[in-house]
């Protein structure tokens, strides 16, 4: 066999041993995609792909999505490959990348179907910070005691780039807050999602912002303890990047963000595979009003 695979920890994550000349192989894709729907996370240790491979390896597991602006002047045959930097040369949206420091699910504020995974590679590190943290909300969500399950199964959450900044950035001006929304949209989402293999998942981060349904205080008090429960160790994988490594997670059952890092010279190449189910839709402006209602 030319591909092993050890856990990390016992409820996320897996490390992946195959060399780069068996990464495109069909025996490693399959175990790709058995173990990601298992362990949530998988790490290729220090593999160094370049775009292209990075490319036909996202390709083999399946369809390619971009959902984020690129850098105009990119190179025209690695465009679905995402350049994650705070170095202005290299991407034209930094600030954005910043709420990246907090726990989120890629392309939840899109008007699309849920991304299924992302592929991130390691090309230049910080000095400083930069571990990536992932939170298997599957496990979160079949740890929770019984009755608050029942509590929490039919809620509606909003999701908005403006709350997944907010840290970075506070209310935003008028001028920042039409550029987010230029950016992606405001989403209604289930704070427990129903896949269509029957598992159920939490959908939680920052971007979080509000509960149909609930005064603003009262559906961010909620969330803010679901994160904190989400977040906690047993559900935690924290990978801390070599030059070369290359990780692939289930975006649809897991969050995650980085850990703060200075701008001298991170950059991570992001690729993400599409997904096919779409759990939510664009939310309503009366709901949207109502989570801003002081009460």
């Amino acid at each position: 066999m030319s591909i092993t695979v050890e856990a990390a920890k016992p409820l996320i994550g897996g490390i992946i041993h195959v060399s780069p000349d068996h990464l495109l192989d069909d025996e490693t894709i399959e175990t790709v995609r058995a173990e990601l729907e298992k362990r949530g996370v998988l790490v290729f240790p220090e593999i160094n792909v370049s775009d292209e491979m990075q490319l036909a390896f996202t390709d083999k597991l399946g369809d390619r999505v971009n959902f984020t602006r690129q850098v105009p002047g990119s190179d025209a045959d690695t465009a679905d490959v995402y350049k994650i930097t705070l170095d202005r040369k290299l991407n034209s949206e930094p600030d954005y990348v910043l709420g990246t420091f907090f726990w989120h699910i890629d392309g939840i504020t899109i008007d699309q179907p849920l991304p299924k995974a992302t592929v991130l590679s390691a090309r230049k590190l910080s000095a400083s910070g930069g571990a990536t943290e992932f939170a298997n909300l599957y496990a979160a969500w079949d740890k929770l005691p019984e009755d608050e399950k029942r509590e929490i199964e039919d809620l509606t959450v909003v999701h908005c780039v403006e709350a997944a900044v907010r840290p970075v950035h506070g209310h935003p001006s008028e001028e920042r807050r039409a550029r987010y929304k230029a950016m992606a949209a405001v989403m209604e989402q289930p704070l427990v999602w129903t896949h269509e293999d029957g598992r159920k998942s939490l959908l939680l981060g920052t971007h979080a912002d509000g509960i149909v349904g609930m005064p603003g205080p009262h559906g961010r008090a909620l969330l803010t303890r679901l994160q904190q429960w989400a977040a906690q160790p047993d559900f935690v994988y924290t990978h801390k990047w070599k030059e070369g490594d290359l990780v692939i997670w289930n975006n649809q059952g897991v969050m995650h963000r980085v850990v703060p890092y200075t701008d001298e010279g991170r950059v991570m190449h992001r690729t993400t595979i599409a997904g096919k189910e779409k759990p939510g839709h664009k939310a309503d402006e009366a709901n949207i009003e109502r989570i801003y209602q002081i009460a």
